[in-house]
């Protein structure tokens, strides 16, 4: 069977070291850092030390990552890398996994936005009914952007992504000349252990560095990709470390532990300090730019991944058909179907338990894909000869299998289990659709 994931010519290939490093900054910098200093308040200085950990274990994903884009250096990313690697069930259990966290993500970033907005609007985070419509809403408004243009939706994205930075950058500067160390918080105040409670925060922080995995994702446009993406994506995940780590440091530094606790919107609440009611919406208003580009980035692969599948069979073809402006409209209305299912589902929560569950859907969801591709890394090293640069990739592999694994464990019985079963309920369809002539892999290696 044919399918369209195949090699760019050469004048194709118009990304160099600084577009693929911003596509991978500016899809990982979305909602989670802007949320985070809530969810982590709980855990005390163990949550602030899981950004060391997540930044180290986002580290090994990423060197895994680069390896597998110079082995394959086909547009397609992590769905390419399992179905090369493990067959084309596993590239379809990462396909499902990564739309599944698409669609999650979708969710938990709309909550992050009306949180946000809740500030001012505090009708939406006293009534659990007001901040869902307003959530439907705003998911609806998104997805109607992107069924009438991708051209409309990527220039909006471009938009939010060059903004999304500045209040980080103005946030972090500010809480660290002002800093007032007796604001941190204590060591450890849950019943936790300290190893439970670091993999539950570093689950949670991993949600801040989802994305850079997008760097791998047009390979087939990126000049030299063998090696400029290993070299962006190492560089975009050192460059997101530093300032999440940075302005983390500086609202907890500037805000107690129990007032973080339980906000919606704990940058405003830094800001509100440091500059007063001015900074405080500038830094909001920052915050709902990047909730707002995030959600419209998570929309449009809402689209885009189901579409990839279908292409390649294993998925119904309404999902792959392109309406007259070229959008993937039935991926999209079903895609904002389930984000509204999930949306009801979990909003008795509360802002903050809903944000807090969906998140750990996904990103339990995106590192189980990743989990897949580090295992595919182990059957392409199996074919190489054996060699110093073989063994630390081995070891390199290892690393990220483990880690992926360790943070999964965070996660809980509950998302874990919620997740498997979300996995499952994909199997039937990769088996109504699979035809038995499918073997994308050796397309792949004879293009």
């Amino acid at each position: 069977m044919t399918q369209n994931i195949t090699s760019h010519p050469q004048d194709h290939r118009v990304m160099g070291f600084w577009r693929v490093w911003a596509l991978a900054v500016g899809c990982a910098i979305g909602s989670g850092i802007f949320m985070m200093p809530t969810l982590l308040a709980p855990y005390g200085m163990l949550g602030l030390s899981s950004w060391l950990v997540a930044g180290a274990g986002t580290v090994l994903i990423a060197l895994t990552f680069a390896r597998l884009a110079t082995r394959i250096p086909k547009t397609g990313g992590l769905y390419i890398y399992a179905d090369s690697g493990l067959g084309s069930m596993a590239g379809f259990i990462v396909g499902w996994c990564y739309w599944i966290s698409c669609l999650t993500a979708v969710a938990s970033v709309a909550i992050a936005f009306i949180s946000y907005l809740s500030s001012y609007v505090p009708i939406l985070a006293e009534h659990n009914q007001a901040g869902l419509i307003a959530c439907l809403g705003l998911v609806w408004l998104i997805i109607g952007l992107n069924i009438r243009s991708i051209k409309g939706s990527s220039i909006f994205q471009v938009i939010t992504t060059i903004l999304k930075i500045v209040p980080l950058l103005v946030l972090a500067v500010l809480g660290l000349v002002n800093m007032q160390p007796e604001m941190l918080p204590e060591y450890n105040p849950t019943e936790l252990s300290p190893i439970a409670a670091i993999s539950a925060a570093t689950m949670l922080v991993m949600w801040s560095f989802l994305g850079i995995e997008s760097a791998t994702v047009p390979a087939g446009n990126v000049i030299k990709p063998e090696k400029t993406i290993p070299r962006a994506i190492i560089a975009s995940v050192l460059t997101i470390l530093v300032l999440y780590i940075l302005v983390s440091l500086a609202v907890n530094l500037t805000v107690p532990a129990n007032e973080l606790k339980n906000s919606t919107a704990p940058f405003k609440l830094a800001a509100e300090r440091l500059m007063g009611p001015v900074g405080a919406l500038v830094v909001t208003l920052g915050a709902l730019l990047s909730t707002l580009g995030s959600l419209n980035a998570n929309t449009l692969m809402c689209g885009q991944m189901p579409m990839a599948i279908a292409t390649n069979g294993l998925f119904p073809k309404q999902f792959k058909r392109l309406s007259k402006n070229g959008t993937p409209v039935f991926g999209l209305l079903v895609s904002g179907a389930i984000v509204s299912v999930l949306l009801v589902m979990n909003y008795t929560k509360g802002l903050i338990g809903a944000f807090t569950f969906l998140v750990m859907m996904a990103t339990l969801a995106t590192l189980m894909a990743y989990t897949l591709c580090a295992i595919a890394e182990f059957y392409f090293l199996k074919q190489d000869k054996p060699s110093a640069a073989r063994n630390r990739a081995i070891v390199l592999g290892i690393g990220t299998f483990v880690y992926s694994l360790f943070c999964i464990l965070g996660a809980g019985q509950e998302i874990v289990f919620y997740s498997f079963l979300l996995i499952l309920l994909g199997l039937p369809v990769y088996a109504l659709q699979r035809k038995p002539e499918t073997n994308m892999s050796e397309e792949l290696f004879t293009d």
